[in-house]
């Protein structure tokens, strides 16, 4: 499922208030990936423990959530683990999400080999962190500055991957004991297998894709099952509080993917829950009910005014209607609120270069150099960050964070390009200078062919008169 915004405008000014959409080269209708802080800090916040009670560093596995309704998770060389949002709405419980997750991590830690090919989807994604918003699918319009990652076969080679069954008990069995030792119960894992039990007596083109990759058989669930009912974490459940995240991330996707009046369907007035209202403040603004909309985050902060998601929410409604200034207002308080992350800080940058004030690219500017600190790779801060630069006619930088972006981005030629040319107008020896240096180097040059273009250079310049 996907969401087509009110115009192409609408693309090109969006920030990053919820889930942001980047899109799969040649598949902008299928799968793409997501990035939203609120859903990946609880999701990371469960997971993350057991990653470490497996032998895993958490700083080192990738998770990316996968705009796509097909029930599928997979794990790939370069400790990379990717988790459908069609799995995430089927799970029921934090523990049968967890579980999931945990399966794939036993695949990473086990350095299990995915056979039918993997070898092209074994390659890591370009990821292009794009501060979009509102799960916007930007489909046709890559002068919205949406970089396409990776190609249109590297979602199709992961549907082609295939464990072997071996590896699948093994991966049960390691994530399920890393669950033990993160004091969590491997119940979950068993319990989402059951649910899809009868996917075995499905043909492959019936199966989820899930179970196509992860072949699932009654005599495997039989020993996962022997195995966790041992462990003293067993019996342990979902915390009231992790069961209101899980319902507020369904609320959140829901509300984002879905049609608006799907939407208000399933999450009606009489719903008073706080995912029920955080939906139906979602599905207003996409409905473009600007006021009800902003109203009922209004009315979402003044229940909780330490919850930055509200107020990224409030910036973005008002970014999208062109109140850039009014936006600033709700971004910066978001940013107070968690100057931890990344895209908070983008969107900030955001709404202050597009007020159009020179007086606010300083701030701008230093919020996006705290975002490129955390995410080197964010493209959208590069992108940005040039845009900034260039407002305040300082060339040298502007071209630099444009190599940054291009670099980011893996495209060595044009990052190149723009390194050579920021090198040639940054004071010698200074900070940026030396990056501009360095990823002219990592094109593969060297300092010698710096030294001959620098002679080369002075060559043409016309003598000067004494």
């Amino acid at each position: 499922m996907r969401w087509l915004p009110r115009s192409a405008s609408r693309v090109l000014a969006a920030t990053a208030a919820g889930l942001t959409a980047l899109v799969v080269a040649g598949q902008a209708s299928a799968q793409s990936l997501i990035r939203d802080t609120e859903v990946e800090g609880i999701v990371r916040e469960w997971a993350d423990p057991v990653f470490v009670s497996m032998g895993l560093n958490p700083t080192d596995i990738q998770v990316l959530l996968v705009n796509d309704d097909d029930l599928n998770a997979f794990a790939t060389r370069g400790r990379i683990m990717g988790v459908n949002t069609g799995l995430i709405l089927r799970t029921k419980t934090p523990g049968e999400l967890l579980g999931v997750m945990a399966h794939e991590a036993g695949h990473i830690k086990n350095r299990h080999t995915l056979r039918d090919g993997a070898q092209n989807a074994g390659r890591q994604p370009m990821l292009m962190t794009m501060a979009l918003g509102a799960l916007a699918i930007a489909a046709g319009a890559p002068d919205a500055g949406v970089a396409l990652l990776g190609s249109s076969q590297y979602f199709g080679a992961l549907g082609a991957l295939h464990y072997m069954q071996s590896q699948e008990g093994e991966a049960d069995i390691t994530g399920a004991r890393a669950l033990e030792g993160a004091g969590e119960s491997g119940a979950g894992l068993v319990s989402f297998f059951e649910n899809f039990r009868s996917q075995e007596v499905f043909s492959d083109a019936r199966r989820y894709p899930y179970f196509r990759s992860h072949p699932l058989s009654s005599n495997r669930i039989e020993t996962l099952r022997r195995y966790v009912q041992e462990q003293p974490h067993y019996d342990h459940r979902d915390s009231p509080e992790r069961m209101a995240q899980h319902a507020l991330i369904l609320a959140k996707i829901h509300a984002f993917m879905d049609p608006p009046n799907a939407t208000l369907r399933d999450y009606p007035s009489t719903d008073t829950s706080l995912p029920g209202r955080y939906a139906r403040a979602i599905a207003w603004y996409r409905d473009g009910q600007t006021e009800k909309a902003l109203t009922a985050v209004d009315e979402l902060i003044a229940g909780d005014v330490t919850n930055p998601y509200f107020q990224e929410l409030k910036g973005q409604i008002l970014f999208e209607e062109g109140r850039a200034a009014e936006a600033v207002a709700a971004h910066r308080e978001a940013v107070r609120l968690k100057p931890d992350a990344p895209l908070l800080r983008v969107n900030l940058a955001h709404a202050l270069i597009e007020t159009n004030d020179k007086a606010n690219l300083d701030e701008a500017i230093d919020q996006l150099k705290h975002a490129v600190v955390a995410e080197k790779d964010n493209t959208m801060a590069w992108r940005l960050l040039a845009q900034a630069y260039a407002s305040q006619g300082k060339e040298g930088e502007a071209r630099l964070a444009s190599a940054e972006y291009y670099f980011a981005a893996g495209s060595e030629k044009e990052a190149t390009q723009f390194a050579l040319r920021a090198r040639s107008m940054l004071d010698p020896g200074s900070m940026e200078w030396r990056r501009a240096v360095d990823i002219v180097l990592a094109s593969g040059a060297t300092p010698d062919d710096l030294n001959d273009l620098d002679r080369r250079d002075a060559a043409r310049r016309p003598a000067t008169l004494n």
